[in-house]
Protein backbone atom coordinates (compact mmCIF):
# COMPACT_ATOMS: atom_id res chain seq x y z
CA UNK A 1 0.00 0.00 0.00
CA UNK A 2 2.63 2.59 0.91
CA UNK A 3 4.35 2.14 -2.18
CA UNK A 4 0.82 2.78 -4.62
CA UNK A 5 0.19 5.87 -2.69
CA UNK A 6 3.58 6.84 -3.41
CA UNK A 7 3.34 5.96 -6.92
CA UNK A 8 0.06 8.03 -6.87
CA UNK A 9 0.81 10.46 -5.49
CA UNK A 10 3.95 10.57 -8.23
CA UNK A 11 1.53 10.58 -10.85
CA UNK A 12 -0.06 13.63 -9.19
CA UNK A 13 2.66 15.64 -8.68
CA UNK A 14 3.44 15.02 -12.25
CA UNK A 15 0.39 15.89 -13.83
CA UNK A 16 0.35 19.17 -12.01
CA UNK A 17 3.75 20.14 -12.65
CA UNK A 18 2.39 19.54 -16.44
CA UNK A 19 -0.97 21.65 -15.75
CA UNK A 20 1.08 24.10 -14.79
CA UNK A 21 3.67 24.42 -17.69
CA UNK A 22 1.77 26.33 -20.19
CA UNK A 23 -0.07 29.35 -18.43
CA UNK A 24 3.69 29.65 -16.90
CA UNK A 25 5.60 29.38 -20.05
CA UNK A 26 3.06 31.72 -21.62
CA UNK A 27 3.57 34.32 -18.87
CA UNK A 28 7.38 34.22 -19.29
CA UNK A 29 6.84 34.47 -22.97
CA UNK A 30 4.81 37.69 -22.46
CA UNK A 31 6.78 39.65 -19.44
CA UNK A 32 10.20 38.58 -21.92
CA UNK A 33 11.23 41.78 -23.71
CA UNK A 34 7.68 43.74 -23.17
CA UNK A 35 8.95 47.15 -22.35
CA UNK A 36 10.84 46.82 -25.85
CA UNK A 37 8.39 47.38 -28.97
CA UNK A 38 7.16 50.88 -28.95
CA UNK A 39 3.98 51.84 -27.37
CA UNK A 40 1.47 52.76 -30.28
CA UNK A 41 -1.62 54.56 -30.90
CA UNK A 42 -4.59 52.53 -28.88
CA UNK A 43 -2.32 51.40 -26.05
CA UNK A 44 -1.16 55.08 -25.70
CA UNK A 45 -5.12 55.68 -25.77
CA UNK A 46 -5.40 53.14 -22.63
CA UNK A 47 -2.54 54.64 -21.24
CA UNK A 48 -4.11 58.09 -21.15
CA UNK A 49 -7.41 57.06 -20.28
CA UNK A 50 -6.60 54.96 -17.56
CA UNK A 51 -4.38 57.89 -16.01
CA UNK A 52 -7.36 59.98 -15.30
CA UNK A 53 -9.78 60.89 -11.82
CA UNK A 54 -12.30 58.53 -11.67
CA UNK A 55 -14.88 61.17 -12.70
CA UNK A 56 -12.89 61.92 -15.53
CA UNK A 57 -13.11 58.51 -16.83
CA UNK A 58 -16.60 57.57 -16.34
CA UNK A 59 -17.40 61.32 -17.89
CA UNK A 60 -15.49 59.92 -20.95
CA UNK A 61 -16.95 56.52 -20.91
CA UNK A 62 -20.27 58.19 -21.33
CA UNK A 63 -19.53 59.97 -24.32
CA UNK A 64 -17.22 57.99 -26.05
CA UNK A 65 -15.38 54.39 -26.02
CA UNK A 66 -17.88 52.42 -23.46
CA UNK A 67 -16.87 49.19 -25.54
CA UNK A 68 -13.32 49.43 -23.85
CA UNK A 69 -14.60 50.61 -20.51
CA UNK A 70 -13.95 47.39 -18.40
CA UNK A 71 -10.20 47.23 -19.76
CA UNK A 72 -10.23 50.97 -18.83
CA UNK A 73 -11.42 50.49 -15.60
CA UNK A 74 -9.01 47.53 -15.13
CA UNK A 75 -5.99 49.46 -16.30
CA UNK A 76 -7.28 52.19 -13.47
CA UNK A 77 -7.23 49.62 -10.83
CA UNK A 78 -3.54 48.79 -11.41
CA UNK A 79 -2.87 52.04 -11.72
CA UNK A 80 -4.20 53.11 -7.98
CA UNK A 81 -2.25 49.81 -6.96
CA UNK A 82 1.02 50.71 -8.44
CA UNK A 83 0.92 54.18 -7.85
CA UNK A 84 1.18 55.12 -11.15
CA UNK A 85 0.91 53.62 -15.32
CA UNK A 86 3.57 53.06 -17.40
CA UNK A 87 3.27 50.68 -20.29
CA UNK A 88 5.13 47.83 -18.55
CA UNK A 89 1.98 47.12 -15.90
CA UNK A 90 -0.93 46.90 -18.64
CA UNK A 91 0.89 44.41 -20.61
CA UNK A 92 2.33 42.45 -17.77
CA UNK A 93 -1.77 42.50 -17.18
CA UNK A 94 -2.27 40.81 -20.91
CA UNK A 95 0.54 38.43 -20.12
CA UNK A 96 -1.72 37.36 -17.00
CA UNK A 97 -4.96 37.07 -19.30
CA UNK A 98 -2.54 34.99 -22.08
CA UNK A 99 -1.38 32.66 -19.34
CA UNK A 100 -5.04 32.11 -18.07
CA UNK A 101 -6.01 31.67 -21.54
CA UNK A 102 -3.13 28.95 -22.01
CA UNK A 103 -3.72 27.32 -18.79
CA UNK A 104 -7.63 27.32 -19.65
CA UNK A 105 -7.12 25.84 -22.68
CA UNK A 106 -5.16 22.40 -21.16
CA UNK A 107 -7.96 22.36 -18.85
CA UNK A 108 -10.31 22.56 -21.86
CA UNK A 109 -7.93 19.69 -23.56
CA UNK A 110 -8.19 17.28 -20.82
CA UNK A 111 -11.95 17.69 -20.75
CA UNK A 112 -12.08 16.98 -24.23
CA UNK A 113 -9.29 14.21 -25.16
CA UNK A 114 -7.47 13.63 -22.14
CA UNK A 115 -3.87 14.69 -20.48
CA UNK A 116 -2.14 14.44 -23.58
CA UNK A 117 -4.15 16.57 -25.47
CA UNK A 118 -4.67 19.13 -22.74
CA UNK A 119 -0.79 20.01 -22.51
CA UNK A 120 -0.36 19.64 -26.42
CA UNK A 121 -2.63 22.22 -26.91
CA UNK A 122 -1.84 24.53 -23.88
CA UNK A 123 1.64 24.88 -24.61
CA UNK A 124 0.90 25.16 -28.44
CA UNK A 125 -1.34 28.47 -27.39
CA UNK A 126 1.74 29.39 -25.53
CA UNK A 127 4.34 29.44 -27.99
CA UNK A 128 2.22 30.84 -30.47
CA UNK A 129 3.93 34.30 -31.75
CA UNK A 130 0.53 36.04 -32.05
CA UNK A 131 -0.60 35.54 -28.25
CA UNK A 132 3.29 36.93 -27.35
CA UNK A 133 2.11 39.67 -29.32
CA UNK A 134 -0.91 40.17 -27.98
CA UNK A 135 0.74 39.29 -24.24
CA UNK A 136 2.18 42.68 -24.81
CA UNK A 137 0.08 44.91 -25.96
CA UNK A 138 -2.57 47.32 -23.38
CA UNK A 139 -5.48 46.62 -25.07
CA UNK A 140 -8.24 44.06 -24.08
CA UNK A 141 -7.61 41.60 -26.24
CA UNK A 142 -6.13 39.01 -24.41
CA UNK A 143 -8.38 39.15 -21.68
CA UNK A 144 -11.35 38.58 -24.64
CA UNK A 145 -9.34 35.75 -25.30
CA UNK A 146 -8.86 33.80 -21.53
CA UNK A 147 -12.51 34.69 -21.46
CA UNK A 148 -13.77 32.99 -24.52
CA UNK A 149 -11.32 29.86 -23.04
CA UNK A 150 -12.83 30.06 -19.96
CA UNK A 151 -16.55 30.04 -21.39
CA UNK A 152 -15.86 27.24 -23.84
CA UNK A 153 -14.76 25.68 -20.97
CA UNK A 154 -18.09 26.14 -19.16
CA UNK A 155 -19.83 24.67 -22.41
CA UNK A 156 -18.18 21.30 -22.00
CA UNK A 157 -18.55 20.68 -18.73
CA UNK A 158 -22.32 21.24 -18.99
CA UNK A 159 -22.73 18.76 -22.08
CA UNK A 160 -20.81 16.48 -20.13
CA UNK A 161 -21.30 16.64 -16.87
CA UNK A 162 -23.87 15.81 -13.89
CA UNK A 163 -22.94 19.11 -11.96
CA UNK A 164 -24.81 21.66 -14.81
CA UNK A 165 -26.21 23.69 -12.15
CA UNK A 166 -23.11 25.92 -11.25
CA UNK A 167 -21.62 25.67 -14.78
CA UNK A 168 -25.04 27.56 -16.15
CA UNK A 169 -23.92 30.24 -13.56
CA UNK A 170 -20.38 30.24 -14.58
CA UNK A 171 -21.44 30.13 -18.39
CA UNK A 172 -23.85 32.95 -18.18
CA UNK A 173 -20.96 34.84 -15.85
CA UNK A 174 -18.38 34.56 -18.84
CA UNK A 175 -20.67 34.88 -21.52
CA UNK A 176 -21.55 38.66 -20.05
CA UNK A 177 -17.20 39.13 -18.90
CA UNK A 178 -17.00 38.53 -22.81
CA UNK A 179 -19.36 41.11 -24.35
CA UNK A 180 -18.21 43.48 -22.04
CA UNK A 181 -14.58 43.27 -22.55
CA UNK A 182 -15.62 43.42 -26.32
CA UNK A 183 -18.80 43.33 -27.95
CA UNK A 184 -17.62 41.27 -31.12
CA UNK A 185 -16.98 38.04 -28.57
CA UNK A 186 -20.24 37.60 -28.52
CA UNK A 187 -19.81 35.79 -31.87
CA UNK A 188 -18.19 33.15 -30.03
CA UNK A 189 -21.92 31.70 -28.92
CA UNK A 190 -22.62 30.99 -32.78
CA UNK A 191 -19.75 29.20 -32.68
CA UNK A 192 -21.18 27.20 -29.20
CA UNK A 193 -24.27 27.04 -30.96
CA UNK A 194 -22.99 24.96 -33.83
CA UNK A 195 -20.84 22.69 -31.38
CA UNK A 196 -24.20 22.37 -29.32
CA UNK A 197 -25.71 21.16 -32.85
CA UNK A 198 -23.29 18.96 -33.78
CA UNK A 199 -23.31 17.17 -29.54
CA UNK A 200 -27.12 16.85 -29.70
CA UNK A 201 -27.27 16.85 -25.76
CA UNK A 202 -30.89 16.53 -25.70
CA UNK A 203 -34.01 19.31 -25.30
CA UNK A 204 -33.48 19.67 -21.50
CA UNK A 205 -29.85 20.97 -22.17
CA UNK A 206 -30.45 22.93 -24.79
CA UNK A 207 -33.43 25.06 -22.75
CA UNK A 208 -31.15 25.47 -20.01
CA UNK A 209 -28.11 26.25 -22.64
CA UNK A 210 -30.38 29.18 -23.71
CA UNK A 211 -31.48 30.17 -20.50
CA UNK A 212 -27.92 31.17 -19.55
CA UNK A 213 -26.78 32.64 -23.18
CA UNK A 214 -30.14 34.80 -22.64
CA UNK A 215 -28.74 35.79 -19.11
CA UNK A 216 -25.36 36.41 -19.96
CA UNK A 217 -26.44 38.45 -23.44
CA UNK A 218 -28.99 40.54 -21.68
CA UNK A 219 -26.05 41.40 -18.82
CA UNK A 220 -23.76 43.04 -21.95
CA UNK A 221 -27.22 45.09 -23.62
CA UNK A 222 -27.00 47.90 -21.40
CA UNK A 223 -23.17 48.25 -23.09
CA UNK A 224 -25.04 47.84 -26.48
CA UNK A 225 -27.21 50.58 -25.98
CA UNK A 226 -24.42 52.92 -25.25
CA UNK A 227 -21.94 51.89 -27.56
CA UNK A 228 -24.25 51.73 -30.69
CA UNK A 229 -24.35 55.84 -30.09
CA UNK A 230 -20.66 56.30 -29.48
CA UNK A 231 -17.51 56.55 -31.19
CA UNK A 232 -14.50 54.73 -30.21
CA UNK A 233 -10.76 54.48 -30.67
CA UNK A 234 -11.12 51.79 -33.16
CA UNK A 235 -8.92 51.97 -36.54
CA UNK A 236 -9.35 51.31 -39.97
CA UNK A 237 -10.01 47.31 -41.30
CA UNK A 238 -9.24 46.05 -44.68
CA UNK A 239 -11.80 45.00 -47.05
CA UNK A 240 -12.70 41.37 -47.69
CA UNK A 241 -10.97 39.83 -50.87
CA UNK A 242 -9.80 36.37 -51.79
CA UNK A 243 -6.97 36.42 -49.73
CA UNK A 244 -8.22 37.27 -46.59
CA UNK A 245 -9.08 33.73 -45.44
CA UNK A 246 -5.16 32.40 -45.47
CA UNK A 247 -4.23 36.26 -44.67
CA UNK A 248 -6.08 35.93 -41.29
CA UNK A 249 -5.24 32.18 -41.00
CA UNK A 250 -1.38 32.98 -41.09
CA UNK A 251 -1.75 36.23 -38.81
CA UNK A 252 -3.09 33.60 -36.48
CA UNK A 253 -0.13 31.97 -36.32
CA UNK A 254 2.47 34.91 -36.73
CA UNK A 255 1.67 38.23 -36.68
CA UNK A 256 2.24 40.33 -39.64
CA UNK A 257 5.68 41.93 -38.73
CA UNK A 258 7.44 42.68 -42.10
CA UNK A 259 10.55 42.22 -40.05
CA UNK A 260 10.08 38.39 -40.63
CA UNK A 261 10.72 37.33 -43.99
CA UNK A 262 7.82 35.61 -46.09
CA UNK A 263 9.51 32.24 -47.10
CA UNK A 264 9.05 31.71 -43.17
CA UNK A 265 5.56 33.11 -42.56
CA UNK A 266 4.48 30.68 -45.64
CA UNK A 267 6.26 27.53 -44.05
CA UNK A 268 4.22 28.44 -40.55
CA UNK A 269 1.53 28.40 -42.29
CA UNK A 270 1.77 25.46 -44.53
CA UNK A 271 2.84 23.12 -41.99
CA UNK A 272 0.02 24.33 -40.05
CA UNK A 273 -2.31 23.78 -43.01
CA UNK A 274 -0.60 20.48 -43.44
CA UNK A 275 -1.66 19.16 -39.93
CA UNK A 276 -4.86 20.30 -40.49
CA UNK A 277 -5.21 18.56 -43.48
CA UNK A 278 -3.93 15.28 -41.69
CA UNK A 279 -6.36 15.62 -38.95
CA UNK A 280 -9.17 15.78 -41.17
CA UNK A 281 -8.13 12.49 -43.03
CA UNK A 282 -7.46 10.85 -39.67
CA UNK A 283 -10.50 12.11 -38.04
CA UNK A 284 -12.36 9.03 -37.15
CA UNK A 285 -9.20 8.49 -34.59
CA UNK A 286 -9.53 12.34 -32.98
CA UNK A 287 -11.74 12.87 -30.10
CA UNK A 288 -15.27 13.65 -31.69
CA UNK A 289 -15.90 16.38 -28.88
CA UNK A 290 -12.82 18.11 -29.83
CA UNK A 291 -13.75 18.44 -33.38
CA UNK A 292 -17.19 19.31 -32.52
CA UNK A 293 -15.59 21.95 -30.13
CA UNK A 294 -12.47 23.23 -32.08
CA UNK A 295 -13.82 23.58 -35.91
CA UNK A 296 -16.91 25.65 -34.76
CA UNK A 297 -14.84 27.72 -33.23
CA UNK A 298 -12.34 28.65 -35.57
CA UNK A 299 -14.59 29.16 -38.39
CA UNK A 300 -17.75 30.46 -37.50
CA UNK A 301 -16.97 33.49 -35.54
CA UNK A 302 -14.88 34.89 -38.59
CA UNK A 303 -17.51 33.91 -41.33
CA UNK A 304 -20.01 35.86 -39.46
CA UNK A 305 -17.61 38.93 -39.18
CA UNK A 306 -16.64 38.31 -43.00
CA UNK A 307 -20.10 38.90 -43.79
CA UNK A 308 -21.04 41.81 -41.77
CA UNK A 309 -17.56 43.28 -43.29
CA UNK A 310 -18.94 42.83 -46.60
CA UNK A 311 -21.18 46.39 -46.08
CA UNK A 312 -19.47 47.70 -42.87
CA UNK A 313 -15.64 47.23 -42.97
CA UNK A 314 -14.54 45.51 -39.67
CA UNK A 315 -12.78 42.63 -40.26
CA UNK A 316 -9.91 43.48 -38.09
CA UNK A 317 -7.95 40.14 -37.31
CA UNK A 318 -7.58 41.12 -33.71
CA UNK A 319 -10.77 41.62 -33.16
CA UNK A 320 -10.46 37.40 -33.39
CA UNK A 321 -8.02 36.99 -31.07
CA UNK A 322 -9.97 34.80 -29.44
CA UNK A 323 -10.14 32.23 -32.48
CA UNK A 324 -6.62 31.29 -31.43
CA UNK A 325 -7.07 28.97 -29.04
CA UNK A 326 -9.00 27.21 -31.52
CA UNK A 327 -5.87 26.92 -33.78
CA UNK A 328 -3.84 25.38 -30.72
CA UNK A 329 -6.96 22.71 -30.04
CA UNK A 330 -6.97 21.48 -33.65
CA UNK A 331 -3.22 21.38 -34.39
CA UNK A 332 -2.74 19.44 -30.72
CA UNK A 333 -5.42 17.39 -31.66
CA UNK A 334 -3.61 16.93 -35.28
CA UNK A 335 0.00 16.06 -33.31
CA UNK A 336 -2.02 13.09 -30.97
CA UNK A 337 -3.72 11.26 -34.21
CA UNK A 338 -0.24 11.04 -35.70
CA UNK A 339 2.83 8.80 -36.01
CA UNK A 340 5.28 9.72 -33.63
CA UNK A 341 7.77 10.74 -36.88
CA UNK A 342 5.28 12.67 -38.35
CA UNK A 343 4.94 14.73 -34.79
CA UNK A 344 8.48 15.48 -34.64
CA UNK A 345 9.02 16.74 -37.94
CA UNK A 346 5.02 19.16 -36.98
CA UNK A 347 7.81 20.45 -33.85
CA UNK A 348 11.62 20.63 -36.56
CA UNK A 349 9.56 22.31 -39.45
CA UNK A 350 8.00 25.71 -37.59
CA UNK A 351 11.15 26.19 -35.28
CA UNK A 352 12.74 28.79 -37.12
CA UNK A 353 9.60 30.47 -38.08
CA UNK A 354 8.29 30.84 -34.91
CA UNK A 355 11.61 31.66 -32.69
CA UNK A 356 12.28 34.41 -35.67
CA UNK A 357 8.72 35.98 -35.19
CA UNK A 358 9.47 35.94 -31.56
CA UNK A 359 12.47 37.87 -32.13
CA UNK A 360 10.84 40.15 -34.26
CA UNK A 361 7.39 40.87 -32.51
CA UNK A 362 9.88 42.27 -29.60
CA UNK A 363 11.81 44.83 -32.08
CA UNK A 364 11.24 48.64 -30.94
CA UNK A 365 9.38 49.29 -34.88
CA UNK A 366 7.29 46.26 -34.39
CA UNK A 367 4.30 47.86 -34.02
CA UNK A 368 2.16 51.15 -36.01
CA UNK A 369 3.90 53.92 -34.30
CA UNK A 370 7.54 53.92 -33.26
CA UNK A 371 7.38 56.38 -30.02
CA UNK A 372 10.55 54.98 -28.58
CA UNK A 373 12.31 56.86 -31.80
CA UNK A 374 10.21 59.90 -31.33
CA UNK A 375 11.54 60.59 -27.44
CA UNK A 376 15.25 59.02 -28.36
CA UNK A 377 15.10 62.17 -31.25
CA UNK A 378 13.96 64.51 -28.92
CA UNK A 379 16.38 63.71 -25.94
CA UNK A 380 19.60 63.21 -28.36
CA UNK A 381 19.03 66.78 -30.51
CA UNK A 382 16.85 68.93 -28.94
CA UNK A 383 17.65 72.40 -27.17
CA UNK A 384 17.25 74.43 -25.10
CA UNK A 385 13.79 76.55 -25.20
CA UNK A 386 12.52 73.59 -27.58
CA UNK A 387 8.96 73.13 -28.23
CA UNK A 388 6.67 70.02 -30.26
CA UNK A 389 3.61 70.27 -32.18
CA UNK A 390 1.67 67.35 -32.88
CA UNK A 391 -0.15 66.89 -36.01
CA UNK A 392 -3.35 66.59 -33.99
CA UNK A 393 -6.06 63.66 -33.29
CA UNK A 394 -4.15 61.38 -31.42
CA UNK A 395 -0.79 61.91 -32.09
CA UNK A 396 -0.88 64.87 -29.53
CA UNK A 397 -1.67 62.01 -26.37
CA UNK A 398 1.69 60.54 -26.81
CA UNK A 399 2.89 63.80 -24.97
CA UNK A 400 -0.20 62.69 -22.53
CA UNK A 401 1.89 59.30 -21.93
CA UNK A 402 5.10 60.21 -21.68
CA UNK A 403 5.18 63.37 -19.72
CA UNK A 404 8.70 62.66 -18.19
CA UNK A 405 10.20 63.02 -22.03
CA UNK A 406 8.10 66.27 -23.07
CA UNK A 407 9.24 68.00 -19.69
CA UNK A 408 10.39 71.64 -20.28
CA UNK A 409 9.21 70.81 -24.01
CA UNK A 410 5.61 72.69 -24.63
CA UNK A 411 3.05 71.80 -26.95
CA UNK A 412 2.32 74.55 -28.96
CA UNK A 413 -0.51 73.12 -30.86
CA UNK A 414 -2.56 72.47 -27.72
CA UNK A 415 -5.47 74.09 -26.85
CA UNK A 416 -7.26 71.64 -24.27
CA UNK A 417 -6.13 67.97 -23.13
CA UNK A 418 -8.33 65.00 -24.17
CA UNK A 419 -9.10 64.75 -20.18
CA UNK A 420 -10.15 68.09 -19.38
CA UNK A 421 -12.29 67.69 -22.58
CA UNK A 422 -13.72 64.15 -21.93
CA UNK A 423 -12.68 63.01 -25.03
CA UNK A 424 -10.35 60.31 -26.73
CA UNK A 425 -8.08 63.55 -28.86
CA UNK A 426 -6.63 66.70 -27.72
CA UNK A 427 -8.09 70.02 -28.78
CA UNK A 428 -5.65 71.81 -31.48
CA UNK A 429 -5.10 75.47 -30.85
CA UNK A 430 -6.37 77.89 -33.58
CA UNK A 431 -3.77 79.47 -36.11
CA UNK A 432 -3.81 83.06 -34.47
CA UNK A 433 -2.77 81.48 -30.59
CA UNK A 434 -0.11 78.84 -32.45
CA UNK A 435 0.75 82.07 -34.68
CA UNK A 436 1.36 83.68 -31.30
CA UNK A 437 2.89 80.65 -29.44
CA UNK A 438 5.72 80.38 -31.76
CA UNK A 439 6.66 84.24 -31.45
CA UNK A 440 8.64 82.94 -28.34
CA UNK A 441 10.64 80.22 -29.66
CA UNK A 442 13.02 79.62 -32.62
CA UNK A 443 13.05 75.62 -33.04
CA UNK A 444 10.12 74.08 -32.84
CA UNK A 445 9.54 69.38 -33.70
CA UNK A 446 7.20 68.68 -35.48
CA UNK A 447 5.51 64.97 -34.71
CA UNK A 448 3.28 63.69 -37.15
CA UNK A 449 1.42 60.86 -36.96
CA UNK A 450 0.51 58.54 -39.89
CA UNK A 451 -1.05 55.17 -38.27
CA UNK A 452 -4.60 56.97 -37.94
CA UNK A 453 -8.23 55.64 -38.48
CA UNK A 454 -10.04 57.41 -41.70
CA UNK A 455 -12.11 60.16 -39.04
CA UNK A 456 -8.53 60.60 -36.93
CA UNK A 457 -6.40 61.13 -40.27
CA UNK A 458 -8.75 63.45 -41.85
CA UNK A 459 -8.59 66.01 -38.76
CA UNK A 460 -5.03 65.25 -38.79
CA UNK A 461 -3.95 66.43 -42.03
CA UNK A 462 -6.52 69.49 -41.91
CA UNK A 463 -4.55 70.38 -38.39
CA UNK A 464 -1.47 69.73 -40.18
CA UNK A 465 -2.25 71.92 -42.89
CA UNK A 466 -3.17 74.54 -41.13
CA UNK A 467 0.13 74.19 -38.99
CA UNK A 468 2.02 74.17 -42.15
CA UNK A 469 0.63 77.70 -43.06
CA UNK A 470 1.33 79.47 -39.66
CA UNK A 471 5.09 77.98 -39.69
CA UNK A 472 5.60 79.43 -42.67
CA UNK A 473 4.37 82.51 -42.47
CA UNK A 474 6.87 83.21 -38.90
CA UNK A 475 9.42 82.60 -40.83
CA UNK A 476 10.05 78.37 -40.12
CA UNK A 477 11.59 76.26 -42.45
CA UNK A 478 12.88 72.32 -41.82
CA UNK A 479 16.51 71.90 -40.57
CA UNK A 480 16.52 67.90 -39.89
CA UNK A 481 13.48 65.40 -40.66
CA UNK A 482 13.38 61.71 -39.35
CA UNK A 483 10.91 59.05 -40.72
CA UNK A 484 10.62 56.70 -38.32
CA UNK A 485 7.25 53.57 -37.73
CA UNK A 486 4.01 55.67 -38.32
CA UNK A 487 5.40 59.22 -37.04
CA UNK A 488 7.62 61.69 -39.21
CA UNK A 489 9.66 64.21 -36.81
CA UNK A 490 10.99 67.34 -38.00
CA UNK A 491 12.70 70.18 -36.62
CA UNK A 492 11.51 73.30 -38.04
CA UNK A 493 13.78 76.35 -37.09
CA UNK A 494 14.19 80.08 -37.96
CA UNK A 495 16.90 82.28 -37.92
CA UNK A 496 16.98 83.95 -34.44
CA UNK A 497 17.00 87.26 -35.54
CA UNK A 498 14.01 86.36 -38.29
CA UNK A 499 10.27 87.75 -36.72
CA UNK A 500 6.85 86.84 -37.59
CA UNK A 501 5.05 87.46 -39.99
CA UNK A 502 1.47 89.59 -39.55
Amino acid sequence: MPVLRGASAGRALVRGVAGLMPPVVAFVLGVWGNTAPSVWTDEIVTIDVARRSWPQMMGLLGQADAVHGLHYVLMWLIGQVCGGLTEFWPRVASAAAVAVAAGGLAWLGRLLGGPRLGLCAGLLLAVLPTASRYAQEARSFAFVMAVAVLATGALVKILSSRARGRWLVCYAVLIALLGWFNLLGMLLLAAHAVTVALRRPGRRIVVRLLWAQAAGIAAVVPLLLLASAQSSAVGDAAPITAGTPFNYFTWLLTPGQSTLPTALKLLLTLTALAALTLLVVRRHKASPLALAVGAPWLIIPPLLLAAVSLDHPLFAYRYLLFCLPAVALLLATAITVVPLRVQLLFVLLPAVPLASSHLAIRQEDSRPWDTSAVRATLRIHDAPGDAVLFSGARCGLIATAFKESFTGRPDLGRARTAAELGALDNLPADPADLQQRLAHTSRVWRIDCNHLSAGARQAAARTAAAQEQVLRRAGFSPAYHRSVSGVDITLEQRPVTSQPAH
